[in-house]
């Protein structure tokens, strides 16, 4: 219910680029550089907040030659290995497949990335008491999933939460429409339980096209009747930020205009 409000002071995101630089005897050495940016709305117009680069070698040391592991002391860049391990600690002689390697550095790269945009989002809610708009889940911080002003807006849906029958609502949701709210636990308690619902943007050609999930901190449980309330408020928020179309970029369906001024900033300064 209501209109679209806008809420937001500040948008987050984060990109990484990676790239071979050299095989030794096909073994990858990649180079990997991320970039976080926090763009904040003044005056209709978005400027930089704070932003934070950084660039990283990853190579499975233990299979590289002593000439290429001299090199890479000698380079200067920091350097982080991703030599695979068995169970019991010994290197995984079996695990040399070049692209397996090489995806095993990527991943390394992605949590950099996410490293550095959480440290990014955590000074923010340090020295700001504004909402920011974080693209991504907000549940592998405790202190953003406990931050009333750090919303969370997951584009991309490979886990659908929920029985089949609430699948099915979720799938037939129209623009503008909100599913219930439930809460996101991880069984083994590596990230925080965070309350979350979907939102239809805008609808499109497939069921999963305007559809982003929303987290937000899971509130105490006397206030958990709330709950409603504050999903509807946010969802205006959120349904506030769909105009105008994040074009060309392909995921203009769920990407807010103010994320991708993240990226497209990012894109200029990152090497």
């Amino acid at each position: 219910p209501g209109e679209p409000e806008v809420a937001f002071a500040a948008f987050l995101d984060g990109i990484q680029v990676s790239r071979i630089v050299l095989h030794d005897d096909a073994i990858p050495v990649i180079h990997g550089s991320v970039g976080a940016v926090i763009r904040e709305r003044s005056d209709r117009r978005l400027g930089t907040w704070r932003h934070e680069t950084s660039g990283r070698l990853y190579a499975p040391r233990a299979f590289l030659s002593a000439a290429a592991n001299s090199a890479l002391d000698a380079c200067g860049a920091a350097v982080i290995d991703t030599t695979p391990h068995r169970s019991d600690g010994a290197v995984d002689e079996d695990a040399r497949h070049p692209l397996s390697l090489a995806d095993s550095a990527v991943s390394s790269v992605q949590a950099h990335r996410e490293t550095l945009e959480i440290a990014l989002a955590e000074s923010w809610t340090d020295d700001r008491a504004e909402p920011l708009y974080v693209d991504g889940g907000i549940s592998g911080s405790a202190r953003l999933a406990t931050s009333p002003n750090v919303i969370g807006v997951v584009k991309s849906h490979r886990t659908l939460y929920g029985d089949p029958a609430a699948v099915r609502t979720i799938l037939k949701l129209a623009a503008g429409e909100r599913s219930s709210a439930f809460a996101v636990a991880s069984p083994n308690g590596w990230r925080t339980t965070v309350a979350s619902w979907y939102l239809r943007l805008r609808e499109g050609a497939n069921p999963l096209a305007g559809l982003v999930r929303v987290e937000t901190r899971m509130p105490p449980d006397a206030d958990r009747h709330a709950v409603s309330d504050r999903a509807d408020q946010i969802s205006r928020w959120v349904l506030a930020e769909a105009s105008p179309l994040s074009l060309p970029d392909s995921r203009w369906d769920t990407m807010s205009y103010g994320i991708r001024d993240c990226e497209q900033y990012l894109r200029s300064i990152l090497r």
